[in-house]
């Protein structure tokens, strides 16, 4: 028997297939081939039409099933990682109302913020944990606000995994996890977050339904099973956020696990027992897939990055080199610290954890003697490394406490520089795994029968790659931080 994971992202919908009883991956496909579109009407809006996601999940469990030869009669559970902070409205007959307002989209932010200026922050710091911001319910507040016809129509609102779940079985519920997501739950009072409901006049009706993260949550129904090819009746197990799911899929649950990951930005994940929110501005908290009402907390911390990966594929595609094995080789014949140069990498746009200031990148200290290829690829690699120290400083004044972080085989992670130098920086571990939010929704359908120790034995055996320890003569690495480190603050003293 197999367990089916999609991962519903903006880019494109990943489906996972993998042995139910071993986790083991059979096999992966990505719809559509080409990248996902995504609308803006306006500068700043990014949108997405719900039916999409459905037609390409329904197409791409078509095509696993053809490539592996695998019969769908024989998928006994299917768990679902979705893009984050997304909202679907839908009327009663099950009908999308508009496309979705996904995750990128930043047209609340001042809702948000007039909502955290009235409320107070103290309110929404020790009820919610973080500023409404820009998430689900202040993109509701605006539909109410800008598109009144449409809210009078709306039946339920649903982040896109909702969504996906509704098509497939008819039934429309949501997570604790979903919920904190869009800033919807009260975690003081551990129900749903009725401050924010009546500060923006939203019906507590339009919520769906809440179900355990891991649980049979719905079934597939006769209509979901006529579109998507699956069997009437497989059981829907589990549904996450897409960095939640992220740390599920590296076997991060506990406080002192940490999950990283390294592509066009970064982000780190940190687990926490505690509620503390002295970082809210800079770090966001949501209930991780374990949190459970009355039980001991479970916080995902979550710090993210902008500038990290997009800034060594600027130098790919702007050097003349071919590769980033050969920026790799090239950086490897460069000693600690570059030689003098820092670069701060900061030039994706405003960086939430240095409070939204927009930094940009900076190459200091360039001597055009000394310098070439070499010493920009390290300077660069360290910088970002750098970034994340910075970062897991600012996570660590906010009650984290680490002993492991682990990290999918991304590009940033797969280099021994960037690993080596975060991993003698922060002095734990850096774990490396092969693996995708695909293939961790698909084993996460297991753990409805509790079992988390077996779990991470499948994510062990099926995945690890390699280890990064920190190194014990940490000296250069700690000047080339302090170098780094006091650049970045004279620009930040600056703006």
């Amino acid at each position: 028997m197999y367990h089916l994971g999609l991962d519903i992202g903006s880019s494109s919908i990943k489906i996972a297939l993998v042995n139910a009883s071993t986790g083991k991956s059979v096999g992966v496909v990505t719809e559509p081939e080409t990248e996902m579109t995504m609308e803006a009407v306006k500068n700043g809006w990014a949108e997405q039409s719900p039916e999409d996601w459905w037609r390409y999940v329904c197409s791409g469990i078509k095509r696993l099933s053809s490539e592996y030869s695998i019969k769908t009669t024989d998928i006994s559970g299917i768990g679902i990682s979705y893009q984050m902070h997304g909202l679907v409205l839908i009327d009663k007959e099950g009908n999308a109302l508009r496309k979705s307002i996904i995750w990128c989209d930043s047209r609340a932010v001042s809702i948000g913020q007039n909502a955290y200026d009235e409320i107070g922050a103290e309110l929404c710091d020790t009820h919610l944990l973080n500023s409404p911001a820009n998430f689900t319910a202040s993109k509701l507040k605006w539909v109410k606000e800008n598109e009144p016809e449409i809210y009078a129509q709306i039946y339920k609102m649903m982040l896109p995994g909702d969504y996906v779940a509704y098509k497939l079985s008819g039934v429309v519920n949501t997570t604790v996890s979903g919920l904190s997501e869009g800033i919807l739950w009260d975690f003081k009072k551990d129900e749903i977050a009725d401050i924010l409901l009546e500060y923006y006049s939203l019906e507590k009706s339009m919520i769906p339904d809440i179900v355990d993260t891991f649980s049979i949550q719905s079934n597939v129904d006769e209509k979901g099973a006529g579109e998507s090819g699956l069997k009437i009746g497989t059981p829907i197990l589990y549904r996450a956020g897409d960095q939640p799911n992220n740390a599920l899929t590296l076997n991060v649950f506990n406080p002192g696990e940490v999950a990283a990951t390294g592509g066009t930005s970064g982000v780190v994940y940190a687990v926490t027992d505690n509620l503390s929110v002295k970082e809210s501005s800079r770090v966001n908290n949501f209930a991780h897939v374990n949190y459970t009402p009355g039980k001991p907390t479970r916080i995902g911390k979550l710090l993210c990055i902008n500038g990290a990966g997009i800034q060594y594929r600027w130098l790919l595609n702007n050097l003349d080199v071919d590769s980033y094995d050969e920026m790799n080789t090239l950086a490897n014949e460069v000693p600690i610290g570059s030689d003098g140069i820092a670069l701060i990498p900061f030039g994706n746009g405003a960086e939430r954890m240095l409070k939204n200031k927009e930094v940009g990148t900076r190459i200091v200290n360039l001597n055009l003697n000394n310098h070439g290829k070499g010493h920009l690829c390290r300077a660069a690699l360290e910088g970002i490394a750098f970034s994340f120290v910075y970062g897991m400083e600012i996570m660590e004044s906010d009650g984290i406490k680490v002993n492991v972080m682990r990290a999918g085989n991304d590009n940033l992670f797969r280099s021994e520089i960037f690993s080596t130098t975060v991993s003698t920086l922060i002095g734990y571990d850096i774990e490396i795994y092969n693996t995708t939010g695909a293939i961790g929704a698909a084993r996460a359908a297991n753990l409805h029968k509790g079992d988390f120790e077996a779990f991470g034995k499948t994510i062990l055996d099926n995945d690890y790659i390699m280890t990064f320890s920190p190194q014990e003569d940490k000296k250069a690495y700690q000047e080339a931080y302090t170098t780094w480190k006091k650049e970045l603050e004279l620009i930040l003293n600056n703006k």
